[in-house]
């Protein structure tokens, strides 16, 4: 039976759901993130009368839009706001959190505490998110035959598929892989799948029975695939995918990775964080406070801008 486990890093809560140690989907929140199924108490800042939407702030500064706000609720009113697509940070905008409005009696959460919270902890030295990253950061995924590419763009997330088969073998192969990739890298909203293109409606009904079927516990809606070998999946969006968070912020989500390496480190003495200097100036002071309490070390650094920006490495160093 799968159940989720959490692991609580110095920047982040990540959640992975396990079935022994195969692992079958993967969330990833950073502190601070109002992420979807949290619970908080906002103050509602704007509202057009007569109308059910508007903005709310939360006492950490961040900015709600919300729905079914309940007719006698006036601006400066305090309102409880559940949480169901977090903020989506894109190339050249930001796309506000959205919530909408519950009964007041709901127990609130802090921005940062998640909804992992009361989960079992997965030993963190079990490492199962090395891959998940390094794919995530690379865009790519190579399977027996071919290779899957990303491309995280603000409309729709692309899936292209290279290999050396066949075209109908290179689709069949490819739908268990696009199952549970698009699990792993916690991907929702609309996603184009760029399959080989099929000539034969057998081949191209063969791959559409594939997908339902790696797909059939994951809530979603597909078209068909068309004659030029195209897939369309709607899934519900609850936030940034793993593939987004490092195309919108890679440079943080280096130093996020870094971070956790340290806190890992069982070898005695100071802990030294050797990064791409874009990697250290994405360094929040109270990470470093995070990691100093966790650890009772002393974090030195040492940057190189001739390290790859997904190179940097933690390690011990004699005090």
């Amino acid at each position: 039976m799968a159940d989720w486990f959490a692991e609580h890093t110095v920047t982040e809560t990540r959640g992975l759901l396990l079935d022994r140690d195969e692992v079958l989907a993967a969330r990833f929140i950073p502190h601070g993130e109002l992420a979807s199924g949290m619970r908080v108490t906002a103050r509602l800042t704007h509202k057009k009368t007569g109308a059910s939407r508007g903005v709310a702030v939360d006492t950490q500064g961040n900015e709600i839009l919300i729905d079914r706000i309940p007719s006698g609720v006036t601006e400066g009113q305090e309102i409880s706001i559940e949480i169901f697509r977090a903020a989506m940070h894109e190339f050249a905008r930001t796309k506000l959190a959205q919530g909408r409005v519950v009964q007041a009696n709901y127990p609130s959460e802090e921005p940062g505490q998640s909804i992992f919270t009361a989960l079992p902890i997965r030993d963190p030295r079990d490492d199962l998110w090395s891959e998940i990253l390094h794919s995530a950061a690379s865009n790519t995924v190579d399977f027996a035959g071919g290779t899957l590419h990303f491309s995280p763009t603000p409309a729709m997330t692309l899936i292209d598929i290279d290999g050396a088969m066949s075209p109908r073998e290179l689709a069949l192969a490819a739908v268990p892989q696009i199952a549970r990739w698009v699990r792993l890298f916690d991907i929702g909203g609309s996603i184009g799948i760029d399959f080989p293109t099929l000539a034969a409606k057998a081949d191209r009904r063969a791959v559409d029975d594939a997908l339902a079927e790696a797909l059939v516990d994951w809530p979603h809606e597909r078209t068909s695939m068309n004659g030029f070998g195209f897939v369309q999946i709607v899934a519900r969006l609850e936030g940034p995918s793993l593939l987004h968070r490092f195309a919108n912020a890679r440079a943080e989500m280096a130093a996020r990775i870094v971070l956790h390496q340290a806190s890992r480190i069982s070898e005695p003495g100071a802990i030294q964080l050797s990064l791409h200097p874009a990697a250290r100036a994405n360094i929040r002071p109270s990470w470093l406070d995070a990691l100093a309490a966790r650890t009772g070390r002393e974090i030195r650094f040492e940057t190189d801008p001739a390290l790859a920006l997904e190179s940097g490495f933690a390690q011990a160093v004699p005090r």
